[in-house]
């Protein structure tokens, strides 16, 4: 699905990001996106470091900020985008052209978009990592990573790493997943679809102080997302994700609590539509002046888009607003 030369199956996608990592030696570096997942940003800081690993996060979506960071110990650059739950987005190209001169690889943390909505390898990149308990799960029932390598000599490596680890998917898992890439182009695009219309609905409410979307022009690198974010059809994918900034942390709350459709839960790419409040929960970990530096605040709401009819999801979400 992503065009690489191999795949090396894992039991999440942290134990499949880990992996990636526990190729380098003590001493080397790794330029990472500053709005990771948070539970990238906990394995690297809080564990990976400790072996003797230079992890340093800076802002991806200027690639100006990669050259001044590169440094001949730098081994990886490891990319999110979108970001979670910034959506923030990164060149891949552009950041490829500065891989290859200074012949440093890229991995690319695809999780948000899919192999149907983004192929980062198409773009140049060196190996795409997936965390497939989302879109290509589907459906909240399955835990499950993904590392997609474009040459043999690292797909090798991976494949050692996984087998010396033993972080594997078991046998059902493996048949989930395999259940459930049967209807991902389906499932990704109606949710998608879905995305772009309530996207639309919340710029435009006045109970809601910003919208971020790849989607909407108002997006700073919506000109970017259109160029990279291609499903296989050819027609540009914007993702599920929609970010939302109330005015209040009250405020917040009360639309939680009025909400009926949309579960109050972490994870994405399923079926259902959930929502959850980045600040403390997925990035709980991450400290609140790195938070502040991207301007992460608590009175921002993730929400997944599912695949059920637009007009029940606008339905709970106007109710919601109102009361």
């Amino acid at each position: 699905m992503e065009g690489g030369c191999d795949a090396i199956a894992f039991a999440s996608g942290m134990a499949a990001t880990t992996a990636l990592f526990q190729g380098l030696q003590q001493g080397d570096h790794v330029i990472v996106s500053r709005n990771v997942y948070g539970g990238t940003y906990r394995m690297v800081t809080q564990v990976l470091r400790h072996h003797g690993i230079d992890f340093e996060f800076v802002d991806t979506k200027d690639v100006e900020n990669i050259k001044q960071t590169i440094k001949p110990e730098t081994k990886w650059v490891f990319i999110e985008t979108p970001t979670n739950p910034m959506l923030e987005i990164t060149d891949i190209q552009a950041v490829t052209a500065v891989c290859n001169q200074s012949r440093v690889k890229l991995a690319v943390d695809n999780t948000f978009m899919s192999s149907y909505g983004q192929r980062p390898l198409e773009y140049g990149a060196d190996c795409v990592m997936h965390s497939s308990t989302k879109f290509i799960g589907g459906h909240s029932d399955v835990l499950g990573g993904i590392l997609v390598a474009k040459d043999e000599d690292l797909a090798k490596r991976l494949h050692f790493i996984q087998k010396s680890g033993g972080a594997v998917p078991s046998p059902f898992d493996s048949w989930l997943l395999l259940r459930s890439v049967k209807t991902m182009s389906m499932r990704v695009q109606k949710a998608s679809d879905n995305a772009m219309v309530l996207a639309k609905f919340f710029e435009g409410h006045d109970k809601i102080t910003k919208t971020i979307y790849p989607g909407l022009s108002s997006h700073p690198q919506h000109e970017v997302a259109k160029q990279q974010q291609i499903n296989p059809h050819g027609d540009i994918l914007f993702g599920s994700i929609i970010s939302v900034v109330f005015e209040s942390k009250d405020t917040l709350d009360s639309f939680l609590s009025h909400t009926k459709l949309f579960s109050l839960a972490e994870s994405l790419g399923g079926v259902e539509s959930l929502m959850s409040v980045p600040y403390f929960m997925t990035h709980a970990d991450v400290p609140k002046d790195v938070k502040a530096e991207m301007d992460l605040v608590p009175e921002l709401l993730r929400l997944a888009v599912g695949i059920e009819h637009i007009d029940d999801l606008i339905s709970d979400i106007e109710a919601a607003l109102v009361k």
